[in-house]
């Protein structure tokens, strides 16, 4: 439909912000062990959505070379560290459906935390420092990125130390409004992951 232009109609001022919010949406990611924030932003910024998201299925460790294999041999940590990653896939993949049925319009991007892109496979090497202090969280944004890959959004690395201050460059005297201002609007919560989480859609855009 045609979209109609009429000055001084509030109406039609309306029909335009509606417009801006439905276009561009893009998810910000901030993930822990097992669960995510997740904060969906319009292209002019507007939070859309904010939610907490659940990364392993219930009964699963969320932390399994961390805390799970110590006394595992290589063969079984292994198997136990798979079956983990399945069940995050899965749940992370549940996860993602809900959030994506509940917007008025499709994802266009994820953006979450970098991870090293040369962290090793092999789980062997994974439980042994300095490596199994980073393997599930590694796997968790791992599973994300496959997860959004696969729904044909871009994915986006973020630094979360410098994401606020990169953010705050681009929207100039509209940062704290734009990255403070849900608290005020939408009420708690509204923490530090929620504000970087719609940083990140912000540098993403």
């Amino acid at each position: 439909m045609p979209h109609l232009k009429v000055t001084g109609s509030r109406l039609v001022e309306h029909a335009d912000r509606e417009r801006e919010i439905l276009e561009d949406v893009r998810v910000g990611i901030v993930h822990h062990l097992g669960w995510a924030v997740a904060v969906t932003a319009s292209a002019n910024h507007e939070v859309v959505d904010r939610r907490r998201i659940e990364l392993i299925e219930p009964g699963v460790p969320a932390a399994p070379l961390e805390h799970e294999v110590k006394s595992l041999s290589d063969a079984a940590a292994a198997r136990m560290v798979r079956a983990v990653r399945a069940s995050a896939l899965r749940a992370t993949s549940a996860s993602l459906d809900q959030l994506a049925a509940a917007l008025p319009e499709p994802i266009v991007s994820m953006s979450l935390r970098a991870w090293p892109l040369d962290f090793p496979d092999d789980i062997a090497v994974q439980r042994r420092a300095p490596y199994d202090s980073r393997a599930d969280s590694v796997m968790y944004c791992q599973v994300l990125s496959d997860c959004a890959h696969a729904r044909g959004w871009e994915v986006h690395l973020i630094d979360a130390k410098a994401v606020e201050a990169q953010a705050s460059r681009i929207l100039g005297a509209r940062a704290d409004s734009v990255l403070r201002g849900p608290r005020a609007t939408l009420g708690p919560p509204w923490t530090k992951d929620h504000r970087i989480a719609l940083a990140a859609t912000i540098t993403a855009s």
